[in-house]
C-alpha cells in the first residue's frame, strides 16, 4: 500500500468517543430517595408508622384522630413491625411485604386493621426491587386475597371495597415493576453502547495498524533495498554508494514524517511533534509559572521540592508520564474554574509509588474555551488522558469534587515504571 493511498481526511474524522465536558451535561433531578435511599426509607417508615397510630377511618370515608383507649395493645406492635420492615424495603422487599400482610391478618376483624398504606408501599417496593417474580407474583396474590377477607368485616359493600383495595393494590405493584422495567432498559441500552464504542474504537485501531504497518513495511523494504545496493557497490563505485546511502536517509526522513502525521491523527490538536527534550518533574517551576501568568494562583506544597529532588533518577517514560498528568490537571483548572482561582499540586512518593495530588477550590471569575498558554493533550481529552496514562504505568488515578467546590484529582504511579 502506498502512503499517497492513506486517507487522513476518514483518520480525522474517526469515530472515537470522547468524554463530555464538565457543565455541559443536562443534570437530572435526584429527588430525596434516590440522594439519601437509606435515610429517605427511615423518615418513611416512621411516618407510616405515626400515621397509622394515629389516624384511622371515620364515617364516610373521613379521617380522624385515633382514639386510644379501645386500642388493643396488640396493635401498636404490629404497627411498629410493619413500619420497620419497610426500612429494609430495597434489600428485603418481599420480607417487607410479608410482614405487612402478616400484621393486617393479625388485626383483621378487630376493627384496627389499618395497614393498608404499608402494604402498597411495601407492593410497589416488590414490583421495584424484588429479583424473583414467583415469589412477587404469589406476594402480590395474598395481598389481594388479603383485602378481599377485609371486605367482609367493613360495613361498607364488600364489592365495593374488594374492587377499590385490588385496583389500588395491583396498580401499586404495576408501577414499581413498570420502573423496574425501565431502569433495566436503561442499563442495557447503556451496555450496548459502551459495548458500541468498544466495537468502534478497536475497529479503527486495527484499521490504524494496519496503515502503520503498510507504511512501515513500504519505507523499511526501500531502505534496505537501497542500503543493500550501496553495500554492493560500496567498493567499486564509491559515488553510487554515497547516492544510494542518500536515497535511503531521504526515504527514512520521508517514512518519520509519514508515521508522525499518522499518530498526530489520533490527537490532531497535539503540539508534541517538535523534536527536543522531553520535559519532567523537574520541570515543574516553569509549568507552575505559565499557569501563574495565565492568571490561576498556583503553589506548589511545601513537601513537592524535597519529593522533586528524591525522583530525580526516574525512569523518563514515568518522569514524562508524571509532568503530563500534572499539565493537563492544571489546563483544565484554566479551563473550567478561569483565572482567579487557587490551585495547590502536592508530590510525595508512597512506599514505591509516587503520589501527585492536584486541588483546586473552583472559585475563578470566568471561565476560558480553548487553549492556554499551556499544551497539553488537546481539548476534549481530559481526565481521559490522565487515566490512560497512569493505566499504562500501572498506576491508578481519582478525580472527584470536592464538597466546598473545586476539583481534587490524585494519581499514584509506580516509581520504577512497572504495576506497583
Amino acid at each position: 500500500m502506498s502512503t499517497t493511498a492513506l486517507d487522513s481526511t476518514a483518520l480525522d474524522t474517526a469515530a472515537w468517543p470522547s468524554p463530555t465536558p464538565r457543565g455541559t451535561a443536562p443534570r437530572r433531578y435526584r429527588g430525596p430517595f434516590a440522594r439519601w435511599p437509606r435515610a429517605a426509607d427511615g423518615v418513611l417508615a416512621v411516618t407510616v408508622f405515626l400515621t397509622t397510630l394515629l389516624v384511622t377511618e371515620g364515617p364516610g370515608d373521613s379521617l380522624v384522630i385515633r382514639s386510644f383507649g379501645d386500642l388493643p395493645l396488640i396493635a401498636p406492635l404490629v404497627f411498629a413491625a410493619a413500619a420497620a420492615a419497610l426500612y429494609r424495603r430495597r434489600s428485603a422487599p418481599l420480607v417487607a411485604l410479608g410482614v405487612n400482610l402478616a400484621g393486617w391478618v393479625a388485626l383483621l376483624g378487630s376493627g384496627h386493621a389499618d395497614l393498608g398504606w404499608g402494604t402498597v408501599i411495601a407492593l410497589y417496593s416488590t414490583g421495584r426491587y424484588a429479583d424473583d417474580d414467583r415469589w412477587a407474583h404469589a406476594g402480590v396474590a395474598a395481598a389481594l386475597v388479603v383485602v378481599g377477607v377485609d371486605g367482609l368485616f367493613e360495613p361498607v359493600p364488600w364489592a365495593e371495597q374488594a374492587v377499590a383495595g385490588v385496583v389500588v393494590l395491583f396498580g401499586a405493584w404495576y408501577v414499581g415493576r413498570r420502573m423496574r422495567q425501565r431502569g433495566e432498559r436503561a442499563a442495557r441500552l447503556l451496555q450496548e453502547q459502551a459495548a458500541e464504542a468498544r466495537r468502534i474504537v478497536a475497529e479503527e485501531r486495527t484499521r490504524i495498524a494496519r496503515e502503520l504497518h503498510d507504511v512501515v513495511a513500504h519505507r523499511v523494504s526501500m531502505m534496505t533495498v537501497q542500503a543493500g545496493a550501496a553495500k554492493t557497490v560500496a567498493a567499486q563505485d564509491p559515488e553510487s554508494a554515497l547516492k544510494a546511502m542518500a536515497a535511503v536517509e531521504e526515504v527514512g526522513r520521508q517514512a518519520l514524517d509519514e508515521l508522525r502525521h499518522l499518530l498526530g491523527v489520533l490527537r490532531p490538536e497535539t503540539g508534541l511533534d517538535a523534536l527536543g527534550p522531553q520535559p519532567g518533574l523537574a520541570d515543574l517551576d516553569r509549568l507552575v509559572e505559565q499557569i501563574r501568568t495565565a492568571g490561576v494562583d498556583v503553589s506548589l506544597a511545601d513537601g513537592a521540592r524535597e519529593a522533586q529532588t528524591a525522583l530525580s533518577g526516574l525512569p523518563a517514560r514515568v518522569d514524562l508520564f508524571a509532568y503530563r498528568i500534572v499539565q493537563e490537571a492544571l489546563t483544565n483548572v484554566l479551563k473550567h474554574a478561569g483565572p482567579g482561582a487557587r490551585a495547590e499540586v502536592r508530590l510525595g512518593v508512597d512506599r514505591k509509588a509516587i503520589v501527585i495530588e492536584v486541588l483546586d477550590d473552583g472559585r475563578g471569575t470566568a471561565v476560558t474555551q480553548g487553549a492556554g498558554p499551556v499544551q497539553g493533550d488537546g481539548p476534549g481529552h481530559g481526565l481521559v488522558g490522565m487515566r490512560e496514562r497512569a493505566l499504562l504505568l500501572g498506576g491508578s488515578l481519582d478525580a472527584r469534587r470536592r464538597p466546598g467546590g473545586g476539583f481534587r484529582i490524585v494519581a499514584r504511579l509506580p516509581s520504577g515504571g512497572e504495576p506497583a
